[in-house]
């Protein structure tokens, strides 16, 4: 597959998964809200967007900061689960705009296809069943991954470095979708190809100095191929 405005030949694509294929992180989002007003805690709304595609440290700092104990942390962690689960089932989690007709031309185009996500494999199980995509992918890391194969989160790299390696395909015939920062980063370490959807959070300087390409959507992207 030839996209313009980029120079290689593509015939494998690594997907993010929350925020960039379905519309999660802002559910997320909205649980964190819920679950916070049930403790209390009483702060801005917008205070919860600094967990958007956050590293573990950072969120281990965010919680320190905001959450008097370890219990009232684990409430919120395990009811923001909870809310997102019930949420998925009701019908609320989407796919983002021009996901599935870029699903659709890249299945048809022989294109293959996997997801490099650190959430829970059984979210991401939960989320790629109720939404109808499990069919396109031929493996999907998770938490799991990441125990096992002792792979730092994004930033680092390592979970594209394993995705590569899983697709058994020359780097230079990659393609990486992020939405975050973070993922752009590991993306840009690895050495791969990424393109930019960001969703609850603007680009910063370097994600315009390390993304090939920033879009606002799959539509845009698909106007873009060849």
């Amino acid at each position: 597959m030839r996209v313009k405005g980029l120079s290689g030949d593509y015939r494998g694509v690594i997907f993010d998964m929350d925020g960039l294929l379905v519309n999660s992180e802002n559910l997320y989002w909205q649980a964190n809200i819920q679950a916070a007003a049930e403790e209390n805690l009483g702060l801005p709304e917008d205070t919860y967007l600094k967990l958007n595609g956050a590293s573990i440290a950072y969120s281990e700092q965010f919680y320190r900061r905001y959450f008097k104990s370890k219990k009232e942390q684990d409430y919120f962690v395990r009811r923001t689960d909870e809310l997102i689960w019930q949420w998925t089932d009701e019908g609320k989690l989407k796919l983002m705009p021009g996901v599935q007709a870029a699903l659709d031309k890249f299945q048809a185009a022989g294109l293959r296809m996997g997801i490099a996500s650190s959430n829970y494999k059984k979210v991401i199980d939960h989320n790629l069943w109720v939404t109808g995509i499990r069919q396109y992918f031929d493996f999907c890391l998770s938490d799991i991954d990441l125990a096992a194969d002792h792979v730092q989160p994004k930033p680092a790299p390592d979970i594209y470095e394993l995705a590569a390696q899983r697709l058994a395909l020359p780097k230079e015939q990659l393609l990486v979708f992020e939405d975050s920062s973070n993922g752009i980063e590991a993306a840009w370490r690895a050495e791969l190809t990424a393109i930019m959807i960001p969703n609850l959070k603007a680009p910063i300087a370097a994600d315009h100095e390390r993304a090939s390409l920033i879009l606002d959507n799959f539509n845009e992207f698909l106007k873009l191929t060849q």
